[in-house]
């Protein structure tokens, strides 16, 4: 891998025994509208890899089969296989996509397998370094037990197929009952400047050696708070998403970012934006938009 042409922000975390850059990407925007179909521009979405990988180093992506669906996967492969030694590939099985763009949960044991083997053949892997457990639904996390889903995981990890487990889209009850199943490495949820709900989970993980990975830095905001936001940006000559990743950034050493983007020049400011160094003031008064 060459040497990165811009300093990622956030440093390095380890997920089990795998180190990955705290600043990674998220492939979801990759993939056609609604995260349905072929990209309109392939060669630049394979350029954006192609920069996020090789160019800058960043070590961590995050992906799905259920992006396209297949996508995003495909696109990975085509632009990085055969992959660098330091990428990891985070991956996320538990739901699928329907002819009208829903995202219908798909958690049987049976659904889970076919998953599995699918983000394998598509990402052209023979193991998978991390595969994360889809849960709740498009409205965000709901109660119940996971055990059944997470048990038919850990049978895939236990057979060589899966390298660590995560959760997403999780409760804290959800959380305590997979590690009480089987070690987990990171928690896959939305988190942002407003919506601040996994606080108390997050310092419990940092605690824990646990990686905490949001996502929407800058979704469900109401107007007053993103009036708020673009203010403080405004008085660091900032935008409003730089803001959001550096202070995610700083929030605790264990989040991990995965912001998604099509433009490699938008890739770029975004990893510029999140090394944002916010003062004592700039972050008391970011953390009052989230009371």
């Amino acid at each position: 891998m060459s040497t990165p042409s811009l300093s990622l922000p956030g440093g390095t975390w380890t997920l089990g025994d795998l180190t990955v850059t705290r600043f990674g990407y998220g492939a979801m925007q990759l993939a056609g509208p609604w995260v349905m179909g072929p990209p309109t521009d392939r060669e630049g979405a394979l350029a954006v890899l192609r920069e996020a990988a090789v160019d800058l180093g960043i070590t961590h992506i995050d992906t799905s089969d259920a992006y396209g669906p297949r996508v995003t996967n495909e696109l990975i492969r085509e632009a990085l296989h055969p992959y660098p030694e330091s990428l990891h590939i985070v991956t996320k099985v538990g739901a699928t996509r329907d002819e009208q763009g829903g995202w219908p949960t798909a958690r049987r044991p049976e659904d889970l397998r076919r998953q599995v083997h699918d983000n394998l053949r598509s990402l052209r892997l023979d193991v998978l370094d991390l595969v994360n457990l889809r849960l709740g639904n498009a409205e965000g996390p709901q109660p119940g037990s996971l055990a059944e889903a997470f048990e038919t995981l850990v049978e895939l990890q236990q057979q060589g197929l899966i390298r660590h487990l995560g959760v997403s889209n999780a409760t804290e009850e959800q959380v305590t009952e997979a590690v009480s199943i089987a070690p987990i490495v990171c928690v896959q949820n939305m988190y942002n400047l407003a919506h601040r709900h996994d606080d108390k989970l997050i310092d419990r993980l940092a605690i824990e050696g646990i990686a905490y990975v949001p996502f929407f830095p800058l979704g469900g905001f109401t107007p007053l708070q993103s009036s708020a936001l673009s203010a403080v940006a405004a008085r660091l000559k900032a935008t409003p998403m730089s803001v959001a990743l550096a202070w995610l950034l700083q929030r605790s050493p264990n989040i991990l970012l995965i912001p998604g983007t099509s433009s490699t020049a938008h890739l770029r400011e975004n990893i510029a934006g999140a090394g944002l160094s916010l003062s004592h003031e700039d972050l008391t008064e970011l953390d009052d938009i989230g009371r």
